[in-house]
């Protein structure tokens, strides 16, 4: 009976994994309820109920309560970014401290709840929720009613995988309508709910599902990638999600967000954004964690209002790069609380990309009270013309450029560059000068001659005499806010100056060194050891700095009174003096509370090493950071060593 048994649970369960996630049965229902009736009698006469058997799958009797369980290693969340900027700190940190060009992966961020799972010698043992990382709750006896796992695997040793309890839109849709006297609001909370229902046929009555993405932990050794991680889910028998991305770059992983973007409103499964994460195991662990994230990983959140609309003529804008900007006119749709009009993309190139063309439904973002983006075009109708690229300037005539995927205008003297490069310097996270809005500046351009941002201190109340628009209340409050924006923090008045790659970010590395004077005065090497700033960003800041007419600008705002200031950086403490790194984990503190407290104590920290670096202190793990160390004769205190200096 036992040999029936057995071949009954083999063939059940390929059915079961053929239905449930590769979603083509190869049998009809009537095929597979004789089989399973079988079953169930053999199990009843003989009292034996294989470890695998599909019954095990039945909700049982409600459970009192859900018991600790302390996964075998921990689960980390991911950092999150929501900016392009945020994104892009994200790779020049990776690049800088990781010893090869690592590739990255970008898959779907689901919204549902994270579970782990546990299998012992091929076999299920255990399933539980994510809870604090360390410990979560067990719900075994919950997960038995889903069917996108397997109960027996080939791998006989101890493994946790990872994956996104999720309830299908279409199955909530269904659940509601035979259900309307105790509707569920949304997909997220109803899986959540269902995997943390006391009662497990409560579960199965929502039908979850889990999407795994994961290896947690494999005892004799972690896959050498997510790409063979995702690999051995699929050959365990796993339920993962089709779509999965390896990338080369920025660029490419740009491109997988953006499809992701547009896709998103077709599946059938609620997801709030994309993860990007280092492919390479050897590079995940030289990068590290934090004492929240993994430093290989971020998850790039989408806002959450988008619209399809169509495109109704698409024209070029002239920004104060000089690099020219398709700007699409669409047709007039209600997004976050405004009509919207007008949506933008980054280049021809990813106009192209996206395949966006005149008369053309897009789908189309807003975020953060800007001009919407357009994602991706959604269809084309007859009449779709593609978009023609231009050979001039739409403004001046002065030729086109083309750098890459991007078109430039080449006379640096176009009036809307002068526009764009004075609106950057005055916007509200650099300069804040309220009330010198694009089109002010054009006015003041065109009427007075305003073209450096010198030029706007030099202003004066007779200077607006005559200009439409400007009475003396507006004029008295323009000339209060310039004067009031002669005192700003370092960091917002490096960002003002439009230095390319200089976001908010990288500059509030390079306002760390004190003074505009300082931050031109440093090497090429310097520059590189700080966090956000790369090999293209590098040389942007020293080609800004070597040329003369930046220079003699710096020198006019200097004397009309400009005055960036920094906060005071401590001189005195244990680690005065001190350029700091630090590699491996520390069992006292994460690497966030460390930094802090060598800060606090004089020092400064580098996140990679350099010849500038001094002193070194090295937790579990150590890798590529303290070999170079090495190298270079830097000193090394281990965390005990740390601690003492701490006090």
């Amino acid at each position: 009976m036992n040999g029936r048994m057995k071949e009954l649970v083999g063939i059940l369960n390929r059915w079961a994994y053929e239905y449930y996630v590769l979603d083509a049965p190869s049998v009809e229902d009537r095929e597979y309820d004789r089989l399973y009736d079988e079953l169930k009698e053999l199990e009843r006469t003989t009292g034996v109920v294989l470890p695998d058997s599909p019954t095990r799958r039945v909700g049982g009797e409600p459970v009192k309560g859900f018991e600790r369980h302390k996964h075998i290693a921990r689960l980390f969340s991911l950092d999150k970014a929501v900016t392009e900027d945020e994104l892009s700190a994200f790779f020049t940190r990776v690049e800088k401290a990781a010893d090869i060009a690592p590739t990255y992966t970008v898959e779907y961020k689901f919204d549902g709840l994270t579970m782990c799972l546990t299998y012992e010698d091929g076999v299920f043992v255990r399933a539980a929720t994510r809870g604090n990382g360390v410990e979560g709750e067990d719900v075994t006896a919950q997960a038995l009613t889903l069917h996108s796992f397997p109960l027996s695997i080939s791998y006989k040793g101890t493994l946790e995988v990872r994956g996104e309890a999720v309830m299908r839109l279409s199955v909530l849709e269904q659940y509601n309508r035979e259900h309307p006297d105790e509707p569920l609001k949304n997909a997220r909370n109803a899986a959540a709910g269902a995997i943390r229902n006391l009662d497990p046929k409560q579960t199965a009555l929502r039908r979850p599902e889990i999407l795994f993405y994961d290896v947690n932990y494999k005892s004799d050794g972690m896959p050498a990638s997510q790409e063979e991680a995702l690999a051995f889910l699929k050959r365990e028998g796993f339920q993962t999600y089709p779509f999965f991305k390896v990338c080369k770059n920025y660029d490419e992983v740009r491109e997988a967000i953006d499809e992701i973007e547009v896709e998103r409103k077709k599946i059938d499964v609620l997801t709030d954004g994309a993860v990007v994460k280092v492919n390479e195991e050897r590079v995940r662990e030289e990068l590290g964690y934090t004492d929240k994230f993994p430093r290989w990983a971020i998850a790039y959140k989408f806002e959450a209002e988008e619209a399809e609309t169509t495109v109704l003529n698409v024209f070029w804008q002239v920004g104060r790069t000089g690099k020219l900007t398709p700007l699409a006119e669409v047709e007039p749709v209600e997004l976050a609380g405004a009509t919207v009009r007008r949506a933008t993309l980054n280049n021809f190139g990813d106009l192209t990309k996206k395949d966006v063309k005149v008369n053309s439904r897009v789908l189309i973002r807003r975020s953060n009270e800007v001009i919407p983006e357009i994602l991706g075009a959604v269809s084309h109708a007859e009449g779709s013309v593609p978009v023609e690229k231009p050979a001039v300037c739409p403004y001046c005539g002065s030729p086109v450029r083309e750098v890459g995927a991007n078109l430039f205008c080449s006379n640096e003297s176009c009036p809307p560059r002068i526009v764009q490069k004075l609106a950057h310097f005055c916007s509200k996270n650099a300069m804040d000068v309220e009330g010198l809005s694009e089109q002010t500046i054009a006015l003041l351009l065109e009427k007075r001659g305003v073209k450096n941002f010198s030029d706007l201190y030099a202003l004066k109340e007779e200077s607006f005499e005559g200009l439409e628009g400007f009475r003396e209340k507006k004029i008295k409050n323009l000339l209060s806010a310039l004067e009031k924006s002669k005192h700003i923090p370092l960091d917002r008045f490096l960002y003002a100056l439009g230095i390319e790659g200089i976001g908010r970010v990288a500059a509030r590395d390079l306002a760390a060194y004190g003074s505009v004077e300082e931050v031109a005065s440093r090497t090429k090497e310097e520059l590189l050891a700080l966090e956000n700033v790369g090999e293209v960003t590098a040389n942007a800041i020293l080609g800004y700095f070597a040329n003369e007419e930046n220079c003699a600008e710096l020198a006019r705002l200097k004397r009309a009174g400009v005055a960036p200031y920094t906060e005071q950086r401590v001189t005195e403490g244990a680690f005065a003096g001190e350029s700091v790194v630090l590699t491996g984990t520390l069992a006292s503190m994460g690497r966030t509370e460390a930094q802090r407290r060598i800060e606090t104590l004089g020092g400064v920290c580098q996140s990679s090493v350099t010849a500038k670096t001094t002193l070194v202190v090295a937790g579990e793990k150590a890798g590529s950071k303290l070999d170079k160390a090495k190298k270079l004769n830097i000193p090394v205190i281990t965390e005990e060593e740390f601690l003492k200096r701490l006090g």
